[in-house]
């Protein structure tokens, strides 16, 4: 398997974990949204930008935008429907000012 070319984001989301209050902690499931992920949602759909314009802007293939959206997209989704929390950490990103 090829190794991940580094994503490039703006955004540093810090320490970020989200959960749901109608379920204890401790039988609470969750999720992680790697960094680029997080970006990658970030830019397309709260910006609104194009696949193409944020692929530029994270210096990858609009391809691989796609299946990062799609990652992204899924997880936060099995999240919302089955009350999990999500965390957002991890992945192969430089953080650009």
């Amino acid at each position: 398997m090829r190794p991940k070319k580094t994503r490039w984001i703006k955004c540093d989301p810090g320490e970020r974990c989200f959960r749901p209050k109608c379920k204890s902690v401790n039988k609470l499931k969750g999720v992680s949204l790697t960094i680029d992920e997080f970006e990658a949602v970030r830019l397309s759909d709260l910006e609104g930008l194009p696949q193409e314009k944020v692929a530029k802007k994270m210096k990858v293939h609009r391809s691989t935008i796609s299946r990062i959206l799609d990652a992204a997209h899924k997880k936060i989704a099995d999240a919302l429907v089955n009350i999990k929390a999500i965390k957002v950490e991890g992945g192969c990103c430089k953080i650009v000012q």
